[in-house]
């Protein structure tokens, strides 16, 4: 009777813990609405639209500085940066660039704010405490993709009509050197340490790998997919790629400069983002409406989850409790509790996990950021 009494209360105690209530998350989910002229500030804790601040053009990419409380918006349309106060739920400040904005990064120390513009072709540094233009570097051809070395010294830009990249000295704002990067380089990612730099070659289905210091090409390696979307593990030891071609993952060593593997993820996967703990590879998949979920250490696929219409940008909370997947054609994000996963494990026979909610946030949505 003792034994099957502490087997009893040792499932009710299984069962518990696998009911346990998720805790939601304190903060917002601020999601860029393309399709209109808005971001949805969607509240953690309620998983539901606390507002919806308006602009006066469509919002693309988002970024936060948590210990600033702002989120900045870029629009591409006349490369505008809104500044989002997390508390007010309001835009504060409005700074027009000029041109169409491609790309914002937030810099290093996140003291600043580096967005690249098309017409005219420039890399614009924005100081965010006066919230106004502290430089611009004028670039030899449209650019198409940036990326910044993790000292925070050097940049670099891709420029497909000119086949090549520009290494960027963000000390003494000049471009360091142009390097020939093979034909349609669209992408580029430092390496971890800044050793070398890796080019997308989207049509050519190549990824040159060029060394940071002198230009160099090191390798051109054969891609089987159109590298459209990367990820990067948090050690800087392997870089993911997706694109049109194979309906798998790319895994790259980018220090032995070699492919490794490829992944299948389900149908036609698109965008993709690694959580930290547990470290869970999700790979959207558009066309089918779902998300593949894989444990990066042992290659696995865990999950398959059913998420909207057009699934195109995938981010966590910084507690990693939570998934939040943009649906773009279905106009909502889909939250996945990553503790499903995890429970379920690679024991699931469906090898499927519940969403947690769905939020409708407005048209067209293509990004997010949580702060």
């Amino acid at each position: 009777m003792t034994d099957r009494r502490r087997f009893l209360l040792g499932s009710a105690a299984a069962v518990g813990c696998w009911r346990r209530r998720a805790t939601g998350f304190p903060g917002y989910a601020f999601v860029a609405n393309g399709g209109e002229r808005s971001v949805a500030a969607v509240d953690l804790t309620s998983f539901s639209v606390a507002r919806q601040i308006q602009l006066d053009a469509a919002p693309g990419q988002v970024a936060a500085v948590p210990e600033q409380r702002r989120v900045y918006v870029l629009a591409p349309q006349n490369a505008a940066i809104y500044e989002i106060d997390t508390a007010a739920l309001a835009v504060q400040r409005k700074l027009s660039l000029g041109g169409t904005g491609v790309a914002m990064r937030l810099a290093h120390d996140g003291a600043s704010l580096w967005v690249m513009s098309q017409s005219p072709n420039a890399l614009v540094k924005v100081a965010l405490d006066r919230f106004v233009v502290a430089s611009r570097l004028k670039l030899p051809a449209a650019p198409a993709d940036i990326d910044f070395a993790r000292d925070g010294l050097l940049a670099a830009a891709a420029f497909p009509e000119a086949r090549s990249v520009a290494f960027l000295d963000l000390e003494k704002n000049r471009i360091r050197r142009m390097a020939p990067a093979g034909d349609d380089p669209r992408a580029v990612r430092f390496r971890s340490d800044g050793g070398h730099l890796l080019v997308a070659n989207r049509s050519a289905r190549l990824l040159t790998i060029l060394d940071a210091k002198t230009g160099d090409t090191v390798v051109c390696l054969r891609l089987p997919v159109e590298a459209e979307n990367f990820c990067v593990k948090a050690d800087g030891g392997e870089i993911y790629i997706t694109g049109k071609g194979m309906d798998a993952v790319v895994v790259v060593d980018p220090y032995h400069t070699q492919i490794t593997e490829t992944l299948l993820a389900g149908h036609a996967p698109g965008a993709i983002a690694i959580s930290a703990s547990p470290e869970y590879l999700f790979a959207a998949n558009p066309e089918s409406g779902d998300v593949t979920v894989l444990e990066v250490a042992t290659r696995d696929v865990l999950a398959a989850v059913k998420v909207g219409q057009e699934p195109c940008f995938i981010t966590f909370t910084p507690d990693d409790q939570y998934a939040l997947v943009v649906n773009r054609r279905s106009g909502d994000l889909a939250v996945i509790r990553l503790a499903t996963i995890t429970q379920g494990g690679s024991q699931r026979r469906s090898r499927t996990a519940p969403l947690f909610t769905m939020v409708p946030v407005g048209v067209g949505p293509v990004s997010a950021v949580v702060a």
